[in-house]
């Protein structure tokens, strides 16, 4: 019999999506604060990509573990303790007097971040029941539509504002105010390993294994010109996937596994997987190359390319709880399915659109589309994810969910930076050799081009010292043409991806699968 929904579970929901909001926001806020801290701190952009990569490293290498903690301890104890974490560790970046300091900050925040972000399905479901847990993960899912989507925005008001500490220390009065809400309003789940052993070995390998094959592409990403074959990018890839490997031997001879590997043998759930994993390879990591044309080549403040990215974000806002209602009425594998391939042709459109005097009046349908996808995709992800999985394993499956979104978004951003690299650069060695200019400024220039890499090629092409050259509009042509090529490969290819998304969806996910009722421990 389903229980009526009070006005408590409501705040409860509240507490846990501000956790989201924060945990998930600080993944991509920091990117629109590196200029003011490359001044406040007298250093390099290369510096301070510990400041990016050490809150991608640990937040992905410790979702199992968080996950696993909390279903076996009770979710809502290790979600309250993320929560505090999260929270001191902000407010010790925000006072960062040195870079270490604020590289190692940043990995204890992502802790926190883990724990909020692995566990929040997991206890939206049990303090959820019937048609009100669809809508509930609905919402939970605009939510982290909404703060993957809008970092930009907050980043760069916060930034314009009030300088860079400001990004970490609005983390505190919200957090304190999640952690109350979640001490008094969110019910606790069973503990479910009051019998069980801490399976340690699962826990390291599954950290060592996603912790070298994360690093291997964050390696392969700072450093596009490395053969995959390098060792300094194949060692670390080919080690994390035998880790891996023998962390799946490993948790089919225990008796408490970390992870319950019989998961995998369902297609409904390998479905989910896909479609996590394709959001984060098309949709979220696309942000990335988007928010550089609209800030680098079109020439909007971080301000505006927010705003102007709020055609994408504000579908999460909308579309969640509608969603969720929807959920309950209508095929969440039709509905999925569709979104993906909605999203697929605003991709195709964008693609279609790019030029060199591409201006927001041109990319926004196709923005619109997209933002329809994540906004749709997400809640939908959530609830189905949860269907049919055992009370015990919960946490668990959102854990995975997770970990393969945030896969995702690490394998998209440096699988489509090396495809833009590519184009980027084919087009550059086809056409700058017919520039009517000196060897050694063609030579010098093409150079630094390439070193710069697409993100900087307008900066370089629009220098003052370029400016003033007799080849200067010839020049800027050749590479603001190369930098259009090298975006509409990187459209297609986000396509095909969401589309394969879609095609998964539509083979593997299953029209109905019962949810499973969670006992809960009234407060």
């Amino acid at each position: 019999m389903t229980k009526k929904t009070n006005t408590k579970q409501w705040i409860a929901l509240a507490a846990m999506s501000l956790g989201v909001f924060m945990g998930l926001l600080d993944v991509t806020v920091v990117n629109v604060a590196l200029p003011t801290m490359v001044k406040d701190f007298h250093t390099t952009f290369t510096n301070l990509q510990w400041v990016l990569n050490a809150y991608t490293l640990v937040y992905a290498v410790t979702l199992l573990i968080m996950s696993k903690l909390g279903d076996m301890y009770g979710r809502k104890k290790i979600f309250l303790g993320s929560l505090v974490i999260f929270v001191l560790a902000s407010a010790v970046n925000g006072m960062a007097s040195s870079l270490l300091i604020l590289d190692i900050g940043r990995g204890v925040q992502a802790i926190g971040g883990a724990g909020m972000m692995s566990l929040s399905m997991a206890l939206v479901a049990s303090n959820f029941d019937g048609r009100d847990r669809g809508l509930a993960l609905g919402i939970l899912g605009s939510v982290i539509g909404v703060s993957s989507a809008s970092g930009p925005l907050i980043g760069g008001y916060l930034v314009e504002h009030f300088s860079w500490p400001a990004i970490f220390y609005v983390n505190v009065p919200v957090g304190i105010i999640a952690v109350i809400l979640t001490v008094i309003y969110v019910n606790e789940t069973p503990s479910y390993g009051k019998n069980q052993k801490i399976d340690l070995w699962g826990m390291l390998l599954s950290a060592a294994g996603l912790f070298a094959i994360i690093y291997g592409l964050i390696v392969k990403e700072s450093n596009p010109h490395l053969s995959w074959i390098n060792i300094d990018v194949s060692g670390y890839l080919i080690g994390g996937v035998l880790i891996l490997v023998g962390f799946v031997i490993a948790e089919m001879h225990v008796t408490d596994p970390m992870v319950n590997i019989k998961m995998f043998k369902k297609p409904h759930f390998i479905g989910t997987i896909i479609v996590a994993f394709a959001l984060g390879a098309g949709i979220y990591s696309y942000n990335t190359f988007l928010t550089a044309l609209m800030q680098n080549y079109i020439g909007y403040s971080a301000i505006q390319t927010g705003i102007r990215q709020l055609t994408i974000s504000s579908w999460s806002l909308i579309l969640g709880p509608i969603v969720g209602i929807l959920s309950a009425r209508y095929s969440k594998k039709w509905m999925i399915s569709i979104s993906l391939f909605l999203g697929g042709i605003g991709f195709l459109m964008m693609a279609h659109v790019i030029s060199p005097t591409v201006s927001f009046a041109e990319l926004w349908p196709g923005m619109v589309l997209m933002g329809i996808t994540n906004g749709m995709v997400n809640p939908l992800l959530n609830t189905t994810g949860m269907e049919g999985v055992i009370p015990s394993e919960m946490g668990m499956a959102s854990g995975l969910l997770n970990v393969f979104r945030q896969l995702g978004t690490t394998v998209g951003v440096v699988g489509l930076g090396l495809i833009q690299d590519t184009q980027y650069e084919t087009y550059l060695n086809g056409h700058l050799g017919s520039i009517n200019m000196p060897v050694a400024a063609l030579t010098g220039l093409k150079k630094a081009l390439i070193e710069a890499g697409p993100f900087s090629g307008h900066g370089i092409a629009f220098s003052t010292r370029v400016q003033q050259s007799d080849f200067a509009q010839e020049f800027q042509r050749v590479v603001i043409n190369a930098y259009d090529k090298g975006m509409s490969a990187v459209a297609l290819t986000a396509a095909l991806v969401v589309i394969i998304g879609g095609i998964g969806a539509t083979l593997l996910l299953k029209n109905h699968v019962e949810s499973t009722e969670i006992p809960i421990k009234e407060d």
